[in-house]
């Protein structure tokens, strides 16, 4: 069902993801979802990638839906080592991320960038938390790629799941690991008006 100009929300999420979703859900924020469909950017420094595709997502939806629309737009990725780990193609390179994570301490980035409501009206920033995995063995490492938790997951986890129990220690905000940075979104988008 297509929603006509009053009563569409005055927020849209330009972004599939069900955490994201969950977020705004739980904010109480009004949005719709409409998924920008972009390619996203995968190679260079973690900061710069995630505070790239955001802009990519918000502006291809702003386009869509026209001024007078906030648009969210929002990428958050794991860097370890200057790299990002991305989401894990299989298995196989599930394992190796966990293995690379297991005892180390890596960063959690995501940029959000919003456009409208007006037309040239754009704001962004970047979030940084700081995440510490405990030692993993072998077994836990296996129950936790068993459980499919890792698909689809920078870094091949999610911390808000099962994924808690590889994890020794959080810097910073856990809503920017889950994938949208609560505290960032609210300091560039005070009208939100929680």
């Amino acid at each position: 069902m297509s929603l006509d100009a009053g009563t569409r929300p005055a927020a849209v999420l330009a972004s599939g993801s069900p955490q994201r979703r969950e977020i705004l859900e739980r904010l109480g924020i009004d949005f719709e979802v409409l998924a920008s469909g972009e390619d996203e950017l995968v190679d260079g420094d973690p900061a710069e990638v995630v505070q790239a595709n955001p802009l990519i997502k918000a502006r291809a939806v702003a386009e869509q839906v026209g001024p007078g629309r906030l648009v969210i737009g929002c990428d958050t990725d794991v860097a370890l080592d200057g790299q990002v780990i991305g989401k894990p193609e299989d298995e196989a390179q599930a394992r190796e991320y966990l293995e690379r994570l297991s005892g180390r301490t890596h960063s959690v980035f995501s940029g959000l960038a919003l456009v409208g409501p007006g037309a040239e009206q754009l704001r962004s920033g970047l979030a940084e938390s700081r995440v510490s995995f405990r030692e993993l063995g072998a077994g836990e490492i296996d129950r936790y790629l068993a459980s499919g938790e890792w698909r689809g997951r920078a870094g091949g986890y999610a911390i808000q799941a099962r994924g808690s129990a590889l994890v020794a220690a959080v810097e910073g905000e856990i809503a920017n690991v889950i994938g949208l940075p609560i505290g960032l979104l609210l300091d560039l988008a005070p009208e939100l008006d929680l």
